[in-house]
């Protein structure tokens, strides 16, 4: 079983945050939000963790902590644990930590506006049949979603106004009668 010793010993990760140097600390710019970058404060740090390893024989493999620190806060705000490769660049690895929030938001997508949520059958077959299906809506729409820029024209890209005769009553409406 493993030891520790005094070189050895579990550190909290707020303690081990406020403890880097200042040069460990990067401005990093995620993606681009509505008005302005989306950017903060990040450092990583590779580690291993401490839980139970008193029980083990071999050491945990090491894995990246990702703190975020944005300016203005008493202390870190945000701990990630990752298990991507050492070699994995920094802003990758801030990237792919903040993916997180765009999943999150088409999932609630594909439950409330395609209907994921909606599946009140009992087999399995008919859930994944339920779930492909609005899985392949929810694609479909994004892609349409896409065509359409945000600045386009409201009559862009639209069919031109259709053009009736004088005389032209719907179909089933009380006037044609």
């Amino acid at each position: 079983q493993l030891r520790r010793d005094a070189e050895h010993q579990p550190i909290n990760v707020k303690n081990l945050a406020l403890s880097l140097p200042a040069k460990a600390w990067r401005t990093i710019t995620w993606r681009e939000g509505t008005n302005v970058s989306l950017k903060s404060r990040f450092a990583r740090v590779r580690i291993r963790i401490a839980r139970r390893d008193f029980n083990r024989s071999e050491p945990w493999p090491e894995e990246w902590l990702l703190i975020e620190w944005p300016k203005g806060e008493k202390e870190p705000t945000k701990y990630w644990l990752s298990s991507l490769p050492a070699d994995i660049g920094f802003a990758r690895l801030v990237d792919l930590a903040k993916l997180r929030w765009r999943i999150e938001r088409d999932y609630q997508e594909l439950k409330q506006e395609v209907g994921l949520g909606h599946f009140e059958g009992r087999r399995w077959r008919g859930f994944h049949h339920h779930a492909t299906l609005c899985i392949a809506a929810y694609g479909f729409l994004i892609s349409e979603r896409e065509t359409i820029p945000p600045s386009a024209t409201r009559s862009a890209g639209l069919l031109p106004p259709a053009v009736l005769s004088d005389g032209y009553r719907p179909r089933g409406s009380a006037l044609a009668a």
